[in-house]
């Protein structure tokens, strides 16, 4: 007997008209496939799963090594230096005899005086003063650095315009909510050996501070509350420790949604997180087996010490 002839399979992400594949394209597709001769097999493209199985309050444990479930990140959290100049004074080496090259800040040769003479008066501070950076070695005129820094968070930290090396603690401007983190009984694909570390951020909309691009101004938050997944390994928690502890403010912020466009929104930071629980069809999900490395890698970048890891 002949084998059985296989039917093709036709991929269509949503029949219903809102996919990247128009359901007339995927008819005509079919009709010129039958029309060929061919059998033709119209099939669903799989959807993401968001969200793990329904879990009881008693099935949830917290996460080994994480005092409580619950933490709270105010503004409070931001700590003003009372005095810049002795931030910056404290990360730099005075340079007797600058190269003739460059200050990054302002575009000006570091032989001359900084571009912000005039525009920024400090006393103590010579325009032509230079600074060098003590851990990436990096020069620029005293007076840009200061700049530089009145012009950030005033969170007593500096970092390299050049390489991005972090001076101190870095401290964002998330805006104030609330996160839960716990462990529920259920795998992550690639991790069937670990339960999940769940992470939920609740940010309400509010009022943009000093900190934010519009102070003043209403922002909104949108998705939230917002459910992350980590596997409970070694490096899942340790992940997780600087998030259960506010995370500097580190994991959002206000600004424009890469997405929507939107601004006056609460947008993710730089520490990218998994929202996508059982497959990984958005490419926020598991399986990922670079991720936790990544996100490593990311907390270190933004300031977080090896210590609180």
């Amino acid at each position: 007997l002949p084998s059985p002839c296989r039917v093709p399979a036709l991929p269509v992400k949503n029949l219903n008209g809102t996919g990247p594949v128009h359901p007339a394209l995927a008819g005509m597709t079919g009709i010129l496939m039958c029309a060929a001769g061919l059998p033709v097999c119209l099939t669903r493209a799989p959807k993401p799963i968001l969200h793990p199985p329904p879990v009881s309050k008693s099935d949830i444990k917290p996460v080994p090594g994480v005092n409580g479930i619950c933490r709270k990140t105010k503004k409070k959290h931001l700590k003003k230096s009372k005095n810049p100049e002795a931030v910056v004074r404290r990360y730099i080496q005075k340079v007797k005899n600058p190269p003739d090259e460059d200050c990054t800040i302002c575009m000006e040769r570091l032989v001359t005086s900084s571009g912000y003479e005039g525009v920024l008066s400090h006393r103590g501070i010579k325009p032509e003063l230079v600074g060098k950076l003590g851990k990436c070695g990096h020069m620029y005129h005293l007076l840009c650095l200061l700049a530089m820094y009145n012009n950030g968070n005033k969170d007593a930290s500096l970092q390299c315009p050049t390489c991005k090396a972090i001076y101190g603690e870095k401290t964002g401007t998330q805006p104030p909510g609330k996160m839960e983190f716990h462990l529920i009984p259920h795998s992550l694909p690639g991790y069937t050996d670990s339960k999940t570390i769940r992470i939920v951020y609740d940010i309400p909309t509010g009022i943009q501070g000093p900190e934010h691009p519009n102070p003043g101004k209403k922002f909104t938050a949108r998705g939230f509350p917002r459910h992350c997944y980590l596997p409970d390994n070694e490096k899942g928690r340790k992940v997780s420790v600087p998030n259960s502890t506010g995370g500097g403010r580190l994991i959002f912020t206000s600004g424009t949604s890469n997405s929507t466009g939107e601004s006056d929104t609460v947008v993710w930071n730089e520490i990218h997180h998994k929202t996508e629980f059982g497959s990984n069809l958005t490419g926020h999900g598991y399986p990922d087996p670079n991720y936790l490395d990544n996100v490593l890698a990311e907390l270190l970048a933004q300031g977080v010490s090896e210590a609180t890891l």
